[in-house]
């Protein structure tokens, strides 16, 4: 990979680009949906000349920073494994598939053998075929067994839309067998009346891991002749499956190979998994059986072209003067606007709910005024909606009806959307592996494709488009998870003995701790022992003593008032930031404001409106430390890690105006604390390090608060996480340590990982911290690089210069404690090393947003509503000064 960093105004995107139509010496259409019609490259526009036409004129070609080229690469032929029935190789061949790629026979293989194997391949290099041939050639050998179901398959998706997307695509290739394969989709939104059916007759059952760990395994006695023949598990798109919530996936998964040995079956896994680090690890420790790694990706890929795409500076000013960007949801906007005039097919890829409606309405305002007939065809797709709306949407986007689509990470795993152009990535999505996955959407019919990362006004993303070796130059990540945290397994060991009860020889099944528990949840009367065995002794469902998404309890549902109608739904553990009394609400780019929330029976009734002001959550967050683990002198300050308890409470919300977001009052809200216990990491510092420091009281609190919203900033180039994923609080005496102190938490009950890899790499997450702050050309601090979006102090006091030098004071204790250590004959560089090495072993890295903000961030730069763009962004925003707290970023909102 080359990189060009021109300066701007002189980018290459502006020179014509030797981009031909993709070609290669085997036939493109071969290895694609049976259901699509494949388009002629020749009728797709080469990327190059789109990003030429997005970037014309020197204002639109300077905020590019850097293109990379992916050339396009030629596809690898095998043949299927004798033993696949030929009635399916026959299939498959009608479809216009006459032969696998190499990696797509290598997996059918392991699965004819018995072997549990995960496919690590790119975007649209046919991870579905290569499970799918050995399933159906298993099916069909079933078919002929006396109850015509002497073999079935579960396929557990992240997604319902990924689960609806799949059947399509197995009962069309399948077609040509008749009914010997019968596949069916059994989740949330089954109707009743066809369940039945389902377990007693479907052969392939399409589900998710929340729907197996609530429906299917506590029921399993009316899933026994399913579950007696469970030939093959297939779990795609399993790199999702991190942190916290892929813990409780894997200890899912552990209950279902129980049961499945009870009706005397052993099933084979077959993973798929977009590129990440070490597949194999990750789908063994997931599935806990030996897993066989598939990586070397055979199939052909067309050319990708990657923008880095910084949006310009504005004439206004946000908090203490800084400077403002315009803001990545209003340049998203323009992009799909430009993209849909052009006629080229795009999804842009929106951090939360309300900007992927902020960026549709803005698109279908703009194109209504170049030609009304196109404003239809850009939509919203995210969580939340209706099961119809989700179907329509997907419908009209496999049609080719929709031109272009803000979507959310819903649409981000494997449902086909053969024949997109471009992908749109409004700002940083956490990970190298999630960037790719997005990327990845275009050109999966092997035509060339565009992406372009949006920057918005943040540490990170500032950092990357003027750092792109940080995406291109590094690989994608591990998935890490850690089905061993006792807060994880916990409640699955009261669902295992619910559904059967535990005995020793369960103990192996479930992990080392799964000893260690029992008796606490003995003690705690939730299980009692009874001679051998542990049962659950009480009258709920055990089921129910966890989320696995860690959303806090049922969704809250958003109704009309004066209608009654259902508008969609909202996590429990956002309603308090997003549906409070007063809040504006976006639904289908029409506005609502929410006249209650009634948390007991988790409703928000909403009515029509159109204010010209949108609303902000406002926040406090303390934190206690309730044991310190680790403590490491720096100097004489101190490093540490352990456990301590979150308390977060909305207080208030702000309504700023549309058009200058000028705050024009604060309301007042009475809602319930919400308490967090978790892992942090946190550094405290000395007076005589302040002196050193040049830190006066006057400062402190402001350079504090500074280090600690840089510090989160950069946090997720140093462990598996985004920053909506961790929080902070910034103390300048704090009650447990009695020293100024920074802390940095994890979201999500008993930890999720962050903290410990932030611990273990503490030195290098620090320093690039003080680089990243010492480096913006800012004068007192902005989006770029202290101000955050979601500080739940309005982002004051800050104070640029106080954090460099308390920084470089912190640092430099680092560097003078190591220096005595490898005195000593202690090699700190190993030690650090050695840590590194145990974090990536243990560190847990998650997808799931969680208390007290939500499953997904509240993006603040969408708070403009009705397709207004806000005149500056919510990274930089305007507040009212906090009263003399600690300063603190929440987490997710």
């Amino acid at each position: 990979m080359a990189f060009n960093h021109l300066p701007a105004g002189v980018h290459d995107a502006l020179a014509p680009l030797s981009v031909k139509p993709v070609t290669h010496s085997v036939p493109m259409a071969k290895n694609h949906r049976p259901d699509r019609s494949q388009p002629d490259p020749a009728s797709h526009p080469s990327p190059g000349a789109v990003l030429g036409r997005l970037a014309s004129g020197p204002s639109r070609s300077a905020r590019i920073t850097h293109t990379e080229h992916l050339p396009p690469r030629a596809g690898r032929h095998a043949v299927w494994p004798d033993r696949i029935r030929p009635e399916v190789v026959a299939a498959v061949q009608a479809c216009g598939i006459e032969h696998p790629w190499a990696h797509q026979a290598r997996v059918a293989e392991h699965a004819l053998d018995g072997d549990s194997v995960v496919v690590a391949t790119g975007t649209a290099s046919g991870k579905s075929l290569a499970y799918l041939v050995p399933v159906l050639s298993a099916l069909l050998d079933g078919s002929e067994a006396p109850n015509g179901r002497g073999a079935t398959t579960l396929y557990l998706s992240p997604t319902k839309a990924l689960a609806a997307d799949q059947c399509r695509a197995v009962r069309e290739l399948a077609r040509p067998l008749g009914t010997a394969v019968r596949a069916a989709v059994y989740d949330g939104d089954t109707p009743f009346e066809e369940r039945e059916w389902v377990r007693q007759h479907a052969n392939y059952v399409l589900t998710n891991p929340d729907m197996l760990h609530r429906g299917i395994l506590p029921a399993h006695p009316r899933w026994s002749s399913f579950l007696k023949s469970l030939r093959y598990v297939v779990i795609d798109e399993c790199h999702t499956y991190r942190g916290v919530f892929g813990s409780h996936v894997a200890q899912v998964l552990r209950r279902l190979r129980r049961l499945c040995a009870r009706y005397g079956s052993s099933p084979v896994f077959l993973l798929a998994s977009a590129t990440s680090a070490e597949p194999a690890v990750s789908a063994g420790r997931l599935t806990g059986l030996p897993v066989v790694e598939v990586a070397d990706d055979a199939s052909p890929r067309g050319e990708l072209v990657f923008a880095l795409w910084e949006p310009p500076l504005t004439e206004l000013h946000g908090e203490k003067g800084a400077p403002v960007r315009r803001t990545a949801t209003a340049e998203t906007a323009d992009l799909l606007t430009d993209l849909a005039v052009q006629g080229v097919r795009s999804v842009a890829f929106v951090r939360s709910r309300r900007g992927a409606e902020l960026i549709s309405v803005i698109a279908q305002e703009r194109l209504a005024e170049v030609d009304r007939s196109l404003a239809g065809r850009v939509r919203a797709y995210r969580g939340g909606y209706l099961p119809e709306e989700r179907r329509a949407l997907e419908r009209a986007l496999h049609s080719g009806e929709l031109l272009g689509l803000a979507a959310t990470t819903a649409l981000e795993l494997g449902v086909d959307v053969s024949g997109l152009d471009a992908v749109v990535i409004a700002g940083y999505p956490g990970t190298r592996a999630s960037l790719w996955q997005q990327a990845g959407r275009a050109g999966r019919a092997g035509q060339g494709a565009l992406a372009v990362l949006v920057a918005r006004d943040d540490p990170l993303d500032t950092y990357l488009v003027h750092h792109p070796e940080a995406l291109f130059d590094r690989p994608v990540e591990s998935t890490v998870l850690d089905p061993d945290n006792p807060y994880v397994l916990a409640p699955h060991l009261c669902a295992a003995a619910a559904e059967i009860p535990l005995t020793e020889t369960d103990l192996d099944l479930f992990g080392p701790a799964t000893a260690e528990l029992l008796p606490q949840l003995e003690a705690a009367k939730l299980l009692r022992r009874r001679t051998r065995a542990w049962h659950w002794t009480r009258r709920e469902r055990a089921a129910d003593l966890t989320d696995i998404r860690g959303e806090g309890g049922p969704p809250v549902q958003v109704v009309e008032e004066g209608t009654g109608h259902l508008l969609g739904t909202v996590d429990a553990s956002s309603a308090h930031s997003t549906v409070h009394e007063g809040a504006v609400h976006l639904h289908q780019g029409r506005t609502y404001l929410v006249r209650s929330l009634d948390l007991k029976h988790s409703v928000a009734l909403v009515e029509r409106a159109d204010p010209p002001y949108s609303t902000v959550a406002r926040d406090t967050t303390s934190i206690s430390v309730l044991e310190t683990d680790t403590e490491i002198p720096w100097g004489d300050g101190r490093l540490c890690y352990g456990s301590v308890e979150v308390t977060n409470q909305v207080v208030s919300f702000l309504r700023r105006r549309l058009i200058t977001g000028e705050v024009l009052g604060e309301t007042k809200l009475d809602l319930p604390p919400r308490t967090l216990r978790t892992r942090a990491v946190w550094w405290t510092v000395t007076e005589d390090q302040l002196d050193q420091a040049g830190i006066s009281p006057e400062i402190l609190g402001g350079s504090l608060h500074a280090a600690e919203h840089a510090s989160i900033g950069m946090l997720p180039l140093f462990a598996t996480c985004d920053r909506w994923d961790i929080g902070g609080v910034s103390v300048p005496l704090h009650p447990d340590t009695l020293l100024p102190t920074v802390f940095v938490y994890d979201g999500h009950p008993g930890g999720a990982g962050f903290a410990e890899r932030a611990f273990h790499t503490a030195r290098s997450w620090l320093t690039a911290t003080r680089e990243a702050i010492a480096s913006c050309e800012c004068d007192a601090g902005c989006p770029s690089c202290i101000q955050s979006p979601k500080c739940g102090n309005g982002n004051d006091p800050l104070h640029k210069r106080g954090a460099v030098r308390l920084l470089g004071v912190l640092l430099r204790g680092a560097s003078e404690t190591e220096d005595a250590g490898a005195a000593a004959g202690a090699n700190g560089a190993e030690a650090e090393a050695a840590g590194m090495e145990g974090a990536e072993t243990t560190a847990r890295a998650s997808g799931a947003e969680a208390e007290p903000a939500g499953a997904e961030p509240v993006d603040a730069e969408a708070a403009g509503a009705n397709g207004v763009e806000a005149a500056r962004t919510a990274e930089a925003e305007v507040a009212e000064k906090a009263g003399p707290q600690p300063g603190g970023e929440r987490v997710g909102e």
